[in-house]
């Protein structure tokens, strides 16, 4: 066993190359400044990012100057605040893994407001029962298979498990299948992984080479690194370049919501933004605006991974205008007194959590507390699974508590969300045949949910909510004259 220890506890540089398997000794003080700043990268790529979301498609942008600045102080926004909720509940209930059924309580109770698409579409689903991770299955949920909440709600996991990228993966799935699955669920494991070895290891490539290490070898996502990476080496002084290459490879449906919020341009936007930020923070921000598509998102991941490597302390020491305050603008039932550091220290309490039940030990060492970490190597948590495998294996999974609810429903919610299941699995068109009102009940028990009805007819995206249109139509559902907001 190799054993790495800092020649002082009051160090802050990275350790690198520790072995797997063996132990890394980690300062109190590292570890909170590290979190600390992670967690304001996060927050600042998110905030200063806002005004180049969605402006940049066809073409890059053209940011040359920035300064991070949150001169007013932090609010709630979708990059942040879904996380926020879950590390609240994590920490007051001492529980790492929350369940299903309390996710969806916790979505019910907090989060109803400034919600988009695929997280949109989850929370439509849990009012008829149905929960986690089957809101975020692609056969019920059609934004499930492309949409990057993936990547843009799982960063504050990674900064819970340090040199611990299994576990921080292992945590962060179990809160990004609320409503992704498949390809962006290798985009937890990518990024919680990489994050999660930025508190030991300092150099971007190293970083990259464990992020692959911990996703399916044979996905889109391990393709889109390598591309990325190998535009970068062609043109090391021209991301422009590097830019068209990712857009004329990776852009399927013409730029449409498909393209912009999907996991293959916005990922290989977060990997080039790594690579021409070169490890410092600005440019590296810099580069994540520039490239465009969702691009507070894209930097915020960014900005997570490299404000650990950088730390809190050093991002303060530029001088730079930051509040340290973090308003509630958006989530029911939650603080509204946060500020950054007190969100980033509930992470901090957290993380010696995962750091314990992971083999670690707290000590004391000349007066000062220290982690031994039990380091872990990368490694792929969940390998993709084949659709219409899990099509299959879903609907002989429920087609007979479907039947049943049916013949004997319980509730009108019961046998909303049994008519949904049906709709989805393709069991429909033979209970609508077989049990003509029977069916024509459960359709009106769908329809008393109109919100779940909206989603299905006017906020599901090409091309998985064609087919669920088309299915949902032929069952007999009746479509919504107009599009109507939800929040």
């Amino acid at each position: 066993r190799h054993v790495i220890v800092l020649q002082s506890i009051l160090a802050l540089s990275p350790l690198s190359h520790a072995a797997w398997g063996g132990t890394v000794t980690l300062p109190a003080e590292t570890l909170r400044d590290k979190i600390r700043g992670g967690l304001l990268g996060q927050i600042l790529g998110n905030l200063n990012g806002l005004p180049h979301e969605m402006k940049y498609i066809a073409e890059p942008g053209n940011v040359t100057d920035y300064q991070p600045a949150l001169p007013q102080g932090a609010w709630t926004d979708d990059d942040t605040d879904f996380e926020w909720v879950y590390i609240k509940v994590m920490q007051d209930e001492n529980c790492l893994l929350l369940p299903p059924e309390q996710i969806s309580r916790l979505w019910r109770e907090r989060i109803n407001k400034r919600i988009w698409c695929s997280n949109q579409y989850a929370r439509q689903l849990m009012d008829l029962g149905i929960e986690p991770p089957l809101t975020g299955s692609a056969v019920f949920n059609p934004w499930a298979d492309f949409n990057i909440s993936g990547q843009f709600l799982c960063e504050t996991f990674g900064l819970l498990a340090p040199a611990l990228p299994q576990q921080a993966a292992r945590i962060g799935l179990n809160y990004t299948r609320v409503a992704i699955d498949g390809e962006p669920a290798q985009t937890t494991q990518l990024f919680t992984s990489m994050i999660a070895l930025a508190f030991v290891e300092d150099d971007i490539d190293a970083l990259l080479d464990h992020g692959l290490a911990a996703i399916d070898p044979d996905s889109v996502i391990a393709r889109i690194v390598k591309d990325v990476r190998n535009w970068h080496r062609q043109h090391p002084g021209d991301w422009r370049t590097t830019r068209r290459l990712l857009k004329d490879k990776y852009s399927r449906h013409n730029g449409e919501t498909r393209d912009r919020n999907g996991h293959e341009l916005n990922t290989g936007a977060i990997i080039a933004a790594l690579l021409y930020g070169a490890g410092d923070f600005v440019p590296t921000l810099i580069a994540a605006f520039n490239f465009g598509w969702d691009a507070d998102c894209n930097a915020a991941t960014a900005g997570t991974i490299v404000g650990v490597r950088r730390g809190y302390r050093w991002m303060l020491a530029q001088g730079w205008p930051i509040v340290d305050r973090y308003k509630n603008t958006t989530r029911d039932n939650m603080p509204t007194d946060e500020t950054i550091t007190s969100f980033a220290d509930r992470l901090t309490d957290l993380a010696e959590k995962v750091i314990l039940e992971q083999g670690g030990q707290r000590q004391v060492t000349n007066g000062r507390i220290v982690y031994q970490i039990a380091r872990q190597e990368p490694a792929c948590v969940q390998r993709l699974e084949n659709g219409e495998t899990q099509t299959a294996a879903l609907r002989e999974r429920l087609q007979g508590d479907i039947k049943n609810t049916l013949a004997q429903p319980g509730s009108q919610q019961a046998l909303a969300r049994a008519a949904y299941y049906a709709i989805c699995l393709d069991l429909a068109p033979a209970l609508r045949q077989d049990h003509p009102q029977q069916w024509s009940d459960a359709l009106a028990a769908l329809s008393s949910y109109p919100n779940v009805v909206q989603v299905i007819f006017h906020h599901a995206p090409t091309p998985l909510g064609n087919d669920l249109r088309a299915k949902a139509l032929a069952a007999g559902l009746q479509k919504p004259p107009t599009r109507a907001n939800l929040w």
